[in-house]
């Protein structure tokens, strides 16, 4: 017997709200795991480990996870202000830098800004693939509000730093210390830490061009700001 059209979209619909519910729920389970152990790898690096192993099978990541505590005070500052000056006020969002990146873009024609928070970024890079999707924003808000609900602004900086990509293959603070200035993350200056913060939004991109004037001019910008910083 055929079933009726209007009991299988019924079907179809709960089958959807119970795969929702699933996926939502396997989020909260990763948040709630990370808030006392530290994430081994991330969406993001798993789609650049493919990337790179596409053109050299042997190739591998580098990436090496170190406390908060054994982190340079310079970089906290410097991130803080390059990337989220209100992280310690929002609440992971910044609406009012919503909207200025939203006019800076419609003025423009095109996208030239962001105004995506530390808390959104981290999201992004945890669970998100590079795919822009009609819902991923929604994906990304999703995360966002139940890592800022369930972990302290520390917890959630200590895995941003660890975890951001900073240039072809490198993710977290230690690396890029280690690559870019062959030392530790506890010893970066003020203006290393500068420059590391000025690479963030296009890191593979300043890893072969480390002297753009662009980047050494915002990493100069980035250096006055730093000392108002405040970090968790």
């Amino acid at each position: 017997m055929i079933m009726p059209l209007r009991k299988l979209i019924v079907r179809g619909f709960l089958l959807l709200i119970a795969v929702v519910f699933a996926y939502h729920l396997w989020l909260l389970a990763n948040v709630w795991w990370w808030i006392d152990h530290n994430p081994q790898t991330t969406a993001f690096m798993n789609t650049q480990r493919q990337v790179l192993q596409a053109k050299n099978p042997d190739a591998e990541l580098k990436y090496r996870w170190t406390a908060y505590t054994q982190i340079s005070p310079h970089i906290k500052r410097a991130l803080i202000a390059s990337e989220d000056a209100k992280f310690l006020a929002h609440e992971g969002f910044d609406w009012e830098g919503i909207q200025t990146a939203w006019e800076k873009n419609l003025k423009k024609g095109k996208i030239v800004a962001g105004g995506s928070t530390i808390s959104q970024q981290l999201a992004k890079n945890l669970f998100l693939s590079s795919r822009k999707t009609p819902w991923r924003k929604l994906e990304e808000a999703t995360i966002t509000v139940m890592m800022e609900n369930m972990m302290s602004k520390r917890r959630i900086f200590e895995i941003y730093l660890n975890v951001i990509e900073w240039g072809n293959g490198i993710f977290g603070i230690e690396a890029a210390a280690q690559h870019y200035y062959k030392k530790s993350a506890r010893y970066l200056s003020s203006a290393e830490a500068a420059k590391l913060a000025a690479m963030v939004p296009n890191p593979r991109y300043y890893d072969t061009h480390r002297y753009d004037k662009k980047l050494l001019r915002k990493a100069r910008i980035i250096q006055r700001r730093m000392y108002y910083a405040d970090y968790p």
